[in-house]
């Protein structure tokens, strides 16, 4: 598999081949975040190719992906409740500014983000956070993929059960 599964997200997760898909959804791909400088940030891809908007779907399926959203979130917040005792809160937004293809970011904010930035949108963080190479997803984040895989899978388990 190469790098190329970036060009094509969306495309590259209907295909099997884009290696940070976390889970299938109902509407979407669950995904982890390229950059993890806030640990366990995440993405709902959209699993329509060209859509760019929620608006542009159907509404039973825009209603089917902002559910997903927000089992995504959920599982977010489980998880990283569960990692790190100094985990805040889960911020959810549909921006697609930069990618022409609907998304949903999954944010985790924590006690211990710069003071003058934990209660600011995150994309305030400097260009140092999004680029350094400590931000970048590798190995040491797949225990924090396994955990979002995991909610997600006990979250459909109830779901399934009526719990």
């Amino acid at each position: 598999m190469t790098e190329d599964w970036r060009s094509d997200r969306i495309g590259s997760a209907l295909r099997g081949e884009n290696p940070s898909v976390l889970r299938r959804l109902g509407a979407g791909f669950a995904v982890i975040g390229d950059v993890q400088f806030l640990p366990g940030y995440s993405l709902l891809l959209t699993d329509e190719p060209g859509v760019q908007r929620l608006s542009e779907l159907p509404r039973g399926r825009r209603i089917a992906f902002l559910s997903d959203m927000e089992r995504l979130g959920e599982a977010v917040e489980l998880a990283c409740r569960r990692l790190d005792p100094a985990f805040r809160r889960v911020n959810l937004e549909i921006l697609g500014n930069t990618d022409g293809y609907l998304h949903a970011h999954v944010w985790p904010r924590y006690e211990w983000e710069p003071a003058d930035l934990v209660r600011m949108p995150v994309w305030l963080h400097p260009e140092e956070s999004w680029t350094g190479a400590d931000a970048a997803l590798g190995p040491q984040h797949d225990p924090l993929r396994a955990a979002i895989a995991g909610e997600l899978d006990r979250l459909a388990a109830e779901d399934a059960d009526g719990s």
